[in-house]
């Protein structure tokens, strides 16, 4: 087993680089506590190497990617940079295309110390996972969208036997694991609108056939618009939920603001042999430049990248360094010392990396 990897590193545009920064220097005083080293290759990409370039995923970041034993990836794309059909330049939909990186993983957890958005005391215990369909659905349809004499246009919704399958199948093993972890029932949620669509119909009856190989984690299934609902409502009760990509794209949002926001919000986008871990929020060229930057979420990405190599390289000392960064995110933000811009504090980007980091090399 070697004590090295080496990790792509994408920090491409906005706050990307600036909280990429704060994640590479959190893993390097890992390193030193699990003895694991990180090589760090950088690469540029996304709307500004587009506007420089003309490319916004070059054909040697795709092959550093392939080459490396996890992608780190900032944060992509600028609201006035657009291709010939309008849309915005995002290259990490290309990449999850790519290497068929079919479940995006989304997990929300309240953070102690930081305000919640919800009264009630049990928002407390918002412990949840969402599982994002993350090749098929309406986002199939990109680039393939038709406008017809400039009066109709028209997307097509993609949903596989295969497709739907491998992510129910993905969303039932996190379940188990939390199972095992958390010391109580697992439960997984499909969510769909199988009421109005055959697709979705479609859907739900995979995930009803796949939830029939895992007995001891529970399943239900509710429509998009009444788990919208509840999320707000009572987002305590859930555990793992599934669910289409353009749903998964617009829950993981909500749910994000149940805790905070997506300052706090990490995720990862996994394949069978491939992963990218990334915060779930944009590039925000708003406050870009500005040291506002709540780093947490990159920070917890990283967490969540060392989880996936600890599991794919059978070496437990990463899932060590996880629970490590983990612990370091937790205790910064419990003392009431820092507060991030968004939760009404003022603690900026590099005070909180700092703090990161210091509790990162101090935990007991």
């Amino acid at each position: 087993m070697s004590n090295s990897l080496n990790i792509c590193v994408l920090p491409g545009d906005g706050i990307g680089g600036e909280v990429m920064a704060v994640a590479t220097n959190v893993l390097e005083a890992v390193g030193k506590r699990i003895d694991r080293q990180f090589k760090f290759g950088a690469h540029r990409a996304g709307a500004q190497h587009y506007l420089d370039t003309g490319v916004a995923l070059p054909e040697d970041v795709l092959r550093a990617c392939e080459k490396s034993d996890a992608i780190l990836f900032g944060a992509m794309g600028l609201p006035h940079v657009r291709g010939a059909d309008g849309t915005e330049i995002i290259p990490q939909l290309d990449l999850r295309f790519h290497f068929d990186l079919y479940a995006g993983v989304r997990p929300i957890r309240t953070i102690r110390g930081l305000p919640t958005p919800l009264a009630h005391p049990e928002a407390q215990n918002i412990d949840m996972v969402l599982v994002r369909e993350s090749t098929e659905g309406l986002f199939y349809s990109r680039g393939r969208g038709t406008i017809v004499d400039d009066a109709e246009a028209f997307d097509n919704m993609k949903i596989s036997r295969v497709g739907t399958e491998r992510v129910c199948r993905f969303a039932f093993e996190i379940a188990k694991q939390r199972q095992s972890r958390l010391s109580r029932p697992g439960r997984v949620t499909n969510i769909d609108k199988a009421n109005v669509f055959a697709s979705m119909a479609f859907f739900r009856k995979i995930f009803e056939e796949t939830a029939t190989q895992y007995p001891t984690v529970a399943a239900d299934s509710a429509y998009v618009d009444a788990m919208a609902l509840n999320l707000v409502l009572k987002p305590w009760r859930y555990d793992v939920m599934v669910t289409e990509n353009m749903f998964g794209d617009i829950l993981s949002d909500l749910i994000a603001a149940l805790v905070g926001g997506m300052g706090v919000a990490p995720s990862a986008d996994i394949g069978d042999k491939y992963a990218l871990f990334q915060p779930a929020h944009g590039t925000a060229p708003d406050i870009a430049g500005q040291g506002k930057a709540n780093p947490t979420a990159m920070v917890l990405s990283a967490a969540m990248m060392l989880d996936w190599l600890s599991t794919k390289l059978g070496d437990s000392s990463l899932a060590d360094g996880a629970r490590a960064i983990e612990a370091a995110v937790e205790n910064t933000f419990t003392s009431g010392r820092l507060r991030p811009v968004e939760f009404g504090g003022t603690s900026g980007t590099t005070e909180i990396g700092r703090q990161f980091v210091e509790n990162v090399a101090s935990a007991k």
